[in-house]
């Protein structure tokens, strides 16, 4: 009979444990075809400080230690805040990159680490540029406000990374 009563308690204690567990990763992929080669493209993207340059949502943009593993940069954001991400990756013959968030700050974005790859590729006559990347919500407790759920982290960087692609979309055809 204990045996019994033990495995009763262990089922109607399961769903609760379901629920109470911390976030999981999120993943998110936008990308843009752009008229125009590759090489040129890459020569617009391929600074890692270089992100004001492009970017619509970005007012500034402070590297140190240019496009070598571990460098470093503080992007600014118009709406307000600031970012620190960390080099990880730079492959000039992929044209690609990869980075991460260094330093969280929940008051200007509402994710508590991110890791991002940005990559040219050829398609057709011009481009394509993918965005992509792994990142955890804001709150990684159980129960987070909404500002800071998985929701709201979704839409922040689905949002950074669209507009970051079609500014730099709307830069290079312009000047072509």
């Amino acid at each position: 009979m204990p045996k019994l009563l033990v495995l009763i308690v262990a089922l109607l204690l399961a769903p609760g444990l379901a629920f109470a567990h911390g976030p999981t990763p999120q993943k998110i992929v936008e990308t843009i075809v752009i008229q125009a080669s590759p090489a040129a493209v890459w020569r617009t993207v391929k600074d890692f400080a270089g992100l004001a340059g492009w970017h619509a949502s970005v007012a500034a943009c402070e590297g140190q230690g240019g496009n070598a593993n571990g460098a470093t940069r503080t992007v600014t954001l118009k709406s307000g805040g600031k970012l620190v991400d960390s080099l990880d990756e730079y492959n000039e013959t992929e044209k690609s990159y990869g980075y991460r968030l260094a330093q969280e700050n929940l008051e200007a974005f509402p994710v508590s680490f991110y890791s991002a790859t940005l990559t040219v590729n050829a398609k057709g006559e011009g481009s394509e540029v993918e965005w992509s990347g792994r990142y955890y919500r804001g709150d990684t407790g159980n129960y987070p406000p909404e500002t800071q759920d998985d929701a709201a982290a979704t839409a922040a960087m689905s949002k950074f990374f669209r507009d970051g692609l079609e500014s730099l979309k709307a830069k290079i055809e312009a000047s072509r």
